[in-house]
């Protein structure tokens, strides 16, 4: 992989190299095959902009924009569509702006804004598309009359249904049969219902909720319609890979998946569907009523976009990631020791494809934030070039994206001393240490170190650092 000023020039030998994701549809690690490897195409389903998004929203915000530079190293920049909407109708839209008492508008419109800031402090690409539910109700509508047409929707008093019993794959994606999933599942409970397992395509609004024009009345569409009327739109009726968290198997990409095939008559709808594992705070599940969810907004005056970046790809992607105190603090200590080796790149930089490997295996961040670490004690005693590939490789998981000076003057900002105070009190432990009266000397060490600030006896001189 080649980097001119930052950017990617997606020439390598990796080319060579095979790309193997793992496939929730069979759950398994299979080797990707796209449709056409001159025309990608990959959905990841956005955010329902009812409130400030928090870090289970951010893993796979970060998961896949790492997925979306390793098919653009490997396939070009220009083959990849990469699609992430924004579901700005639902019914937690509307619940949420009666408790906030603000227009429906003015809350998503708002809670957008700070999504676009979150994805922007986290250091991810913008996707190619990033379409809104509210802006494709006409092709949902088109949708729904062809399910209806091909006998796997009907309508029932102003609402229409998806008649789940008339898709025989229901349930492959979950591997599980439609009595395990009505089993283990909330099922909405209607008289409207031919049957239980049923789901709602459409319903009727009440008079204060927003409404559109159909042809069993004025109402809104179901939540699962948006994304496969926005990913035909965009990706066209079969493309390669959709992805979102774990909690989206099931309901919404089963119904997405019986949905979309049963309007075109398919036999697939996406053929890789990549889901990222949950996180639990100390290894309990985020919820209102335990009080534990952290918003990401909660981390922008506290690290770097770059740390909370970096404890989200600790852990392999497919696995549960488990928050605690000393996740941040840890990968902020790596950050501070590997800005040590920081340099602008002066020209094209190969990295070595070894290194890359991990990141071709099912996207093993682990394995190659590992590599990092081999890199960066490689850079630590060699020449610029070592340090130009060790932060090239940073850069390709957007991670060294910023100068030492910005790191640094967010860090100073955090700092509960300022560097007047700092060098007085090295100065005076320097006047202890000759006065060989060591506790003193020991304790304003300590003093600084609880303050943020390292220091370091070396060359008879002694230095400073950020903790």
């Amino acid at each position: 992989i080649r980097f001119t000023n930052l950017k990617l020039k997606y020439i390598s030998r990796i080319m060579n190299k095979d790309i193997f994701l793992t496939n929730s549809l069979g759950n398994e690690k299979v080797k990707f095959n796209p449709i056409n490897p001159k025309k990608i195409g990959m959905y990841v389903c956005g955010p329902t902009v009812y409130d400030n998004p928090h870090i289970g929203n951010a893993r796979p915000l970060v998961v896949f924009d790492i997925l979306f530079k390793v098919l653009k190293c490997k396939y070009g920049k220009d083959a990849i569509t990469y699609v992430r909407n924004i579901t700005d109708i639902d019914d937690k839209i509307i619940a949420s702006s009666i408790e906030k008492k603000i227009s429906i508008n003015e809350l998503t419109n708002k809670i957008t804004s700070i999504f676009h800031e979150d994805c922007k402090y986290l250091k991810c690409e913008n996707p190619t598309f990033e379409p809104k539910a509210t802006e494709n109700i006409s092709l949902m509508l088109e949708m729904i009359n062809q399910l209806i047409k091909n006998n796997f929707a009907y309508e029932s008093n102003n609402h229409v249904y998806f008649e789940v019993k008339n898709f025989k794959d229901y349930g492959k994606l979950s591997n599980k049969n439609l009595d395990e999933l009505i089993a283990g599942s909330r099922v909405e409970i209607s008289e409207n219902k031919k049957n239980p397992e049923d789901f709602v395509l459409w319903k009727p609004s009440s008079e204060n909720e927003p409404a559109w024009d159909s042809p069993w009345g004025k109402g809104r569409p179901g939540w699962h319609l948006e994304c496969s009327a926005m990913s035909k739109k965009l990706l066209g009726e079969v493309f390669d890979i959709h992805g979102g968290g774990r909690d989206l198997i099931f309901p919404h990409h089963e119904n997405e998946i019986a949905q979309s095939r049963c309007s075109s008559n398919k036999s697939s709808f996406a053929n890789y569907w990549v889901h990222n594992g949950f996180i639990t705070i100390s290894k309990e599940k985020m919820s209102k009523s335990l009080g534990n969810i952290l918003k990401i907004d909660d981390f922008k005056n506290k690290v770097n976009g770059q740390v909370l970046r970096l404890a989200l790809i600790s852990s392999h992607y497919r696995q549960p990631l488990d928050w605690n105190n000393n996740l941040l603090s840890e990968c902020e200590k790596t950050l501070n020791k590997w800005y040590e080796s920081y340099t602008k790149i002066r020209k094209t930089i190969l990295i070595p494809d070894e290194y890359l490997f991990p990141l071709y295996d099912d996207l093993n961040t682990p394995g190659y934030i590992a590599k990092l670490h081999e890199l960066y004690e490689k850079s630590q005693n060699g020449s610029l070039k070592d340090k130009e590939i060790f932060v090239s490789a940073c850069n390709f998981i957007g991670l060294l994206n910023e100068s030492d000076e910005k790191w640094n003057e967010f860090k100073k900002s955090k700092l509960k001393i300022t560097e007047d105070e700092i060098n007085t009190k090295i100065l005076d432990r320097n006047n202890a240490r000759k006065n060989k009266d060591f506790v003193k000397a020991d304790k304003i060490r300590d003093e600084l170190e609880d303050k943020g600030v390292l220091i370091e006896d070396k060359d008879d001189k002694t230095h400073w650092k950020f903790k």
